[in-house]
């Protein structure tokens, strides 16, 4: 009886040390499959119960690294897997759907919008992150699914200020046609006139400009 009872021990204390053996290898072999775009190898290791939302050594989602990289064909894997949680966080409170709306990565982030991803959230917004870039569809679609137009970073700098700083002037003019406010004002007291000015963008402070005075009421004669 005693000599059973060690064996079943000695047995099961084996196969838990595979077990860990398996786990670090699996958790090695996931992100270095999200660096080469290697969906197959992350769907197989998802299959076998690995967790889809594991952290890498900087407590970076897979999900997060896999939209940065790009590597689209894990990116899109992992949103179809159901377990995936898209709204998570990274310590910098950067989403998966702002990395997508940085990148331009429409596709992408009409996929994780789909899935359940936030448009809006406090601090910095993917609305934010698509204005810097540039990228007016990714815009268009996140104002469609009611992304706030003037949300304020920790900062109190708006979408308009970033566009009107970074971005295009196409991105400038979308969020002044959508009702963006461009008297408003960061910590620092500039708008996004000043913003534009700060790195000599004439003709986009004018666009803004042109906007303030628009809005403007007019008096009667």
């Amino acid at each position: 009886m005693t000599l059973h009872c060690h064996r079943r021990h000695c047995l099961a204390a084996l196969l838990l040390g595979t077990a860990g053996w398996a786990s670090a290898g699996s958790y090695e072999d996931f992100f270095a499959a999200i660096a080469k775009d290697d969906a197959a190898t992350v769907v197989n290791l998802l299959r076998r119960g690995f967790d889809p939302n594991t952290r890498d050594p900087n407590g970076q989602h897979g999900l997060f690294l896999a939209i940065r990289a790009p590597s689209p064909r894990v990116a899109q894997a992992l949103i179809d897997w159901p377990q995936t949680e898209v709204e998570s966080l990274n310590k910098a409170d950067e989403s998966p759907l702002m990395a997508a709306a940085l990148g331009g990565q429409l596709e992408l982030a009409r996929k994780l919008i789909a899935r359940g991803a936030a448009v809006n959230k406090t601090g910095w917004t993917p609305l934010h992150y698509a204005t810097t870039n540039g990228h007016v569809e990714v815009m268009r679609l996140l104002l469609e699914e009611h992304a706030f137009i003037d949300p304020e970073s920790p900062n109190k700098t708006t979408p308009l200020m970033m566009a009107a700083r970074y971005g295009s002037a196409d991105a400038v003019r979308l969020l002044l046609q959508e009702g963006a406010e461009p008297l408003l004002k960061n910590e620092q007291g500039m708008t996004a006139i000043d913003f534009a000015n700060s790195v000599n963008r004439a003709d986009v402070a004018k666009l803004i400009g042109d906007a303030v005075r628009q809005r403007q009421p007019r008096g009667k004669w």
